[in-house]
């Protein structure tokens, strides 16, 4: 009796060893999993330039949108520029984006041959919000980035009265946020170049 017991007790230990040595081999293959080269490209920041002809109202506010945590979520580096910069931002871009919470500090229209140098950040996406600036011939960017039209029409362009005028950069916005939504929402790092084409392409139709 005694001798079938302490067999027993050895199997069982042996058993209780068994477990905790394939335990400890598979958390120790989730740790390599976690610190793996794909792992670690995975959680890279994609840089996202928004165009337009005069950098001063819709790009401006997809660059703010996306550079703020509640919508970038700290995965993208957002920029804007214009084919023909005005110069100056529109002072209901900045009102819209105060309204919503957004920073607007350091927001400015500039022209796109600023990130198309040499030593400008390198982009991902390069996406077009604006008819006109699609039809232009862009420059060559650096690492041939993912392109998309997001066409939406322009704000400042709205006549009457000054809530009229409001009203339609409310409307832009928003329209801006809910594809930029879409567009943070994608499993960039599960997808090839071409299902995220389709999906950046699908978004602009929305």
């Amino acid at each position: 009796m005694h001798f079938l017991l302490r067999t027993a007790a050895a199997a069982i230990w042996g058993f209780a060893l068994l477990h905790a040595l394939f335990s400890a081999l598979a958390n120790a293959e989730k740790e390599n999993e976690a610190f793996s080269p794909d792992r670690i490209m995975s959680r890279k920041t994609y840089n996202v330039l928004f165009l337009c002809t005069h950098n001063s109202a819709r790009s401006i506010m997809a660059e703010a949108i996306l550079n703020s945590l509640v919508y970038g979520r700290g995965r993208f580096k957002a920029y804007s520029a214009g084919s023909q910069p005005s110069g100056q931002v529109r002072p209901l871009a900045i009102e819209q984006l105060k309204r919503a919470g957004l920073q607007t500090e350091g927001l400015r229209s500039k022209d796109w041959d600023e990130f198309a140098k040499p030593g400008a950040p390198i982009m991902d996406f390069v996406f077009t919000v604006c008819d006109s600036a699609a039809k232009e011939v862009c420059p060559v960017w650096p690492g041939q980035p993912m392109t998309a039209h997001w066409g939406q029409p322009d704000p400042s362009s709205a006549e009457g009265t000054d809530e009229q005028k409001q009203w339609a950069f409310a409307q832009a916005f928003a329209a801006l946020r809910n594809r930029i939504s879409i567009f943070v929402s994608l499993p960039l790092d599960k997808l090839d170049r071409l299902a995220i084409q389709k999906k950046i392409d699908k978004i602009g139709n929305t």
